[in-house]
């Protein structure tokens, strides 16, 4: 007689409420702000909507707002699903864990945006660093689009698939690898009295985490 193995479930019911909640909050955004929208839609192939909506006050700007809350949303679920893919998510608590994954994302992205603030008071050019910041923010909310699809994919029709999640983070480096060099780019005169700090800026917040995400996935 073979003994019965538990094998535990994690609902769908939550995931699907954060998936839906937060394609309400990008709705939303279309709606509200449709001009806006087109232009964010062709970000990685035009840069309209950072040179017409890059100034100031653009972070508390509500369109911008939205955007950020829907990345959150959906980069939190892809870092669970991820984890959960890998067998390194409990089963137990799965909603809970991902609310804690969400808040420790949230803490982290408001922080790392403390300290890059603050470094353009410290070197008396808030505005520039203000501007990079914008960039760099609006693409990775930009892939958060790729990243909701993926979730789509993971939850409902490819459950667990690490090709999947490789392919997504390969697209998410991509798109975000573009955001830096157009942002280079277009402000190299500016930025090249302080290239040796953007260059340690990018390898402290912008690169080491990719690299250990990226380390994590390959073991």
């Amino acid at each position: 007689m073979m003994d019965p193995i538990e094998k535990t479930i994690v609902s769908l019911d939550w995931m699907t409420l954060m998936l839906f909640g937060s394609f309400v909050v990008l709705a939303l955004g279309k709606y509200l702000y449709h001009k806006k929208f087109l232009n964010f839609i062709i970000l990685p192939f035009n840069d309209k909507y950072i040179l017409l909506h890059n100034k100031k006050g653009q972070f508390s700007h509500w369109f911008h707002l939205l955007l950020t809350f829907f990345q959150l949303i959906n980069l939190s679920l892809f870092i669970f699903l991820t984890l959960k893919a890998f067998g390194q998510m409990p089963q137990h608590n799965s909603v809970l864990t991902y609310f804690i994954i969400l808040g420790f994302l949230a803490l982290f992205e408001l922080i790392k945006f403390l300290l890059q603030m603050f470094t353009g008071y410290v070197f008396n050019n808030i505005n520039l660093v203000g501007g990079l910041i914008f960039s760099k923010v609006s693409y990775l909310n930009y892939s958060s689009i790729l990243i909701s699809i993926a979730n789509i994919l993971l939850i409902y029709i490819s459950t667990d698939s690490k090709t999947t999640i490789y392919v997504v983070f390969f697209l998410i480096v991509l798109i975000n690898g573009i955001g830096i060099a157009k942002l280079l780019k277009n402000h190299q005169k500016a930025l090249f009295p302080y290239f040796m700090y953007f260059i340690l800026y990018l390898c402290t917040l912008e690169i080491t985490p990719l690299v250990l995400i990226g380390s994590y996935l390959k073991g």
